[in-house]
């Protein structure tokens, strides 16, 4: 009889289990398109930079200690790391679903009855102690069977959440690493183009000078004197603004290292070399690489389990629950021949909640198309942002050769025209005026060609995913 009874149990635990894979279903990575993710660049080498150290792709030690204290230090980093820590406690929560819940109660119950409702006839009633104390000791259990796969699709739900935390915080530390580099290449711009106009000013008032002396000699006339000052003060006045800059920019990544804000100690830009060899891999890569793009796919699969989990509300749970224990009418008569327990096992089935369980699917389901156009959005993304960086690359290397040029002809001009204004009346200051502004904006345009290449490098790095491993 008994072994019937196992048999009957076991064949209606087999067919719910069946009957349960139509109600949920298993996970797979949706098929997004890469092909020219990269826009006009085939690439059949999986070789990428994204696998550099971080040490190996910039040798200025300087930034790479800057680096190393702003992932020790970073507040954004550190936030990261407590929502994994918050994405796992949910995970045990959810992991511990499966297990019965058990709890221990002790209690005592003092219960009178009525006569009246005894049916005692009036004469006996007072014969008879109607009030009882009841004393209780046990445990109670409840267990739910995971027949339609509610507990399982929680489990994998929150398994993804802790997942895309991870993948975040992996996020928060490649762009931490890209801020610091870019800010400290635009520090070093901004000391070189301080440098450059510093020099200028220092040319402009000896300019003065020398234009005082050429008027006294009436080979210049006032004009050229007054010009020769407003050409100083140009220069000048913009000394503050870049040194402002210099400020701002120190804060920020005092910020990023979570400093106070203060002095920053670099290098200069001269000693920079830009990595070289940019082989960015294929594109279908970026789904193993780009964290933010792994988190756009966790989500999608966290929410695809709860578009599963949202079905299983539609189907019966069976709740198996016991409870057991010792009870008297005295305490000392708690452990004398006492025991008592009960065990029920029911199926509950949702009847006038279907509208609510519909809505949640509805939800759930668009929901979880919502993470899938973020899937979709943040690889399309990806693969702009290393187009736009390769492409930037390519155009801050191109115009090196033109740069050089165009300087060395600024030169000779500015050079020329200070020549002719000394020995020929054919020439005016306004000559020499116009060549050394254009000289000197020609040499400011050259600093940011090489901030341009340097930036290209590190965006590149991160756009590819790198930084994380």
């Amino acid at each position: 009889m008994i072994h019937s009874y196992k048999k009957q149990i076991f064949t209606a635990l087999s067919v719910a289990m069946v009957f349960a894979s139509c109600v949920t279903k298993k996970y797979q990575q949706p098929a997004l398109k890469t092909v020219n993710v990269f826009r006009d660049t085939t690439i059949t080498d999986s070789t990428s930079i994204a696998d550099l150290p971080v040490n190996q792709l910039f040798t200025d030690t300087v930034l790479q200690n800057l680096i190393a204290e702003g992932i020790r230090e970073n507040l954004n980093l550190k936030t990261a790391i407590q929502r994994i820590n918050e994405a796992e406690a949910n995970l045990i929560q959810a992991r511990a679903a499966y297990l019965p819940s058990v709890s221990g109660f002790a209690q005592a119950t003092r219960a009178k009855q009525s006569a009246a409702g005894l049916n005692f006839p009036p004469e006996f009633a007072s014969s008879f102690n109607l009030t009882t104390t009841t004393y209780q000791l046990g445990l109670s259990a409840s267990w739910e069977a995971d027949i339609w796969g509610k507990f399982s699709s929680t489990k994998r739900a929150a398994l993804a959440t802790f997942l895309q935390n991870d993948a975040a915080k992996r996020a928060v530390q490649t762009q931490l690493i890209a801020d610091i580099a870019n800010n400290y290449y635009n520090l070093l711009a901004l000391d070189k183009q301080l440098a450059i106009t510093e020099e200028t000013l220092k040319n402009r008032i000896s300019e003065v000078e020398t234009m005082k002396a050429l008027k006294e000699s009436a080979v210049v006339n006032g004009a050229a004197v007054v010009q020769s000052e407003a050409n100083r003060y140009a220069a000048e006045v913009t000394i503050p603004d870049l040194k402002r800059s210099i400020r701002e920019t120190e804060n920020a990544l005092s910020i990023l290292l979570a400093r106070a804000p203060g002095r920053i100690n670099r290098a200069s830009l001269a000693d920079q070399k830009p990595y070289e060899n940019l082989l960015i891999g294929v594109p279908s890569q970026l789904l193993r690489n780009r964290p933010d793009v792994q988190e756009s796919e966790y989500a999608f699969r966290s929410a695809f389990e709860n578009t599963n989990l949202a079905r299983t509300y539609f189907y019966p749970s069976l709740t198996i629950s016991g409870q057991g224990g010792v009870s008297a009418l005295k305490i000392k008569d708690l452990f004398e021949h006492s025991l008592f327990y009960n065990v029920v096992g029911g199926l509950t089935q949702p009847i006038f909640n279907r509208g609510i369980n519909k809505a949640r699917l509805r939800v759930a389901q668009a929901q979880q198309q919502e993470a899938y156009y973020s899937f979709q959005q943040s690889l399309l993304t990806a693969g702009q942002e290393v187009s736009n960086a390769l492409y930037a690359y390519q155009t801050a290397v191109e115009k090196q050769t033109s740069r050089s040029n165009q300087l060395k002809a600024l030169e000779k001009s500015v050079d020329f025209t200070k020549e002719l204004l000394r020995y020929s009346s054919a020439t005016n200051y306004t000559d020499v005026l116009t060549s050394e502004q254009s000289l000197l904006s020609a040499q400011l345009s050259s600093i940011n060609d090489r901030l341009q290449q340097l930036q290209a490098v590190v965006n590149l790095y991160r756009a590819l995913g790198g930084g994380w491993k």
